[in-house]
């Protein structure tokens, strides 16, 4: 077995030419939230993970064996729940006030401008739902929000300076939500109907 100890966040450092010749790993968040665990990689080599406690794999990353070799982290696709606003009467809003839900049930979120995603769980589904989200089971790639002091930060956002000195980002207003299935996402089961639940005030003839 090839011993990996060290770990760079999203490669950084390593020029193209690298990364493509690298072995690869295909890992769901349920092991890539370890930081020992076994693997097999595109190679067929036998790998035994130990990274420092409390670090987490994210796609893009890459590992570094014993012996020197790179073998470049990617997200498999696994079943998750997809959270977007209601077609026909949602607001972008509606996805800061779920992540405030779960959040306060300390469920694990990928965070998207348009859409946001957890494990599946039909309580949290139903309660959505309740809150007029449209929830929708898929198989897609889950990168949860890191803590906002844990190592890394939140995925893919690895040592990246901001640098904010008093200047003005000039940020674009954000788009509107995407209505439909979310951009790369594949949809394995239809969302069930649109469930209106106690205090609605829309007024809609169903």
């Amino acid at each position: 077995m090839l011993t990996v100890n060290k770990l760079l966040p999203q490669g950084q450092g390593l020029a193209n030419a690298l990364l493509k010749r690298a072995h690869t790993v295909e890992l769901d968040w349920d092991v890539r939230q370890k930081s020992r665990f076994d693997a097999t990689d595109s190679g067929g080599r036998q790998l035994g993970i130990f990274l420092s406690r409390g670090t987490a794999v994210r796609g893009g990353d890459v590992l570094v064996a014993e012996d020197g070799s790179l073998i470049r982290v990617t997200a498999k696709p696994q079943p998750v729940l997809v959270i977007t606003p209601c077609a026909e009467h949602g607001k972008a809003f509606d996805l800061t006030r779920a992540a405030y839900h779960l959040g306060n049930r300390h469920v694990q979120i990928e965070l998207q401008p348009d859409h946001l995603k957890i494990e599946p769980d039909h309580v949290l589904a139903d309660m959505l739902r309740a809150m007029h989200l449209t929830v929708v089971e898929a198989q897609a790639a889950f990168e949860p929000e890191g803590g906002a002091y844990a190592a890394g930060g939140a995925h893919a956002h690895a040592h990246h300076d901001h640098g904010h000195d008093h200047h003005d980002h000039g940020h674009a207003a954000p788009a509107t939500p995407a209505r439909g299935k979310p951009i790369g996402i594949a949809v394995t089961a239809a969302a069930k109907p649109h469930v209106h639940g106690p205090g609605c005030n829309h007024g809609h003839d169903h």
